[in-house]
């Protein structure tokens, strides 16, 4: 499934999506450094809840870490691993997305 142009998402930030599933509503989101991406579902190990108060807000301030805004996890952007807050050693649900052709697609 075609996401959005790569473009959409500029270097070092990150982009919410909200797909429309047999299911009911997926999460996830998008970070983007250079011509890589990573996908994660948007919700917290720690409390289940969606990463952010704010649209397209997932990054810390320098862009290095992905960031819970409730409770101040902190987790890698390459491998989702927790890396400071309450749920030290636990990982973002991966999402898996692409680029193709200089679009974001995902098979979910």
């Amino acid at each position: 499934m075609k996401l959005a142009p790569l473009d959409l998402i500029a270097d070092g930030k990150a982009r919410n999506f909200v797909l429309q599933m047999r299911a009911g509503r997926f999460h996830g989101f998008v970070v983007r450094q250079g011509d890589k991406i990573r996908g994660y579902v948007d919700r917290c190990p720690h409390a289940g809840v969606p990463l952010t108060q704010t649209l397209d807000d997932y990054l810390t301030p320098s862009g290095a870490l992905i960031a819970c805004n409730w409770h101040g996890a902190l987790f890698e952007i390459d491998g989702g691993r927790c890396v400071g807050g309450p749920c030290v050693g636990q990982f973002l649900t991966p999402w898996p997305v692409e680029v193709v052709d200089g679009h974001i697609v995902t098979a979910a």
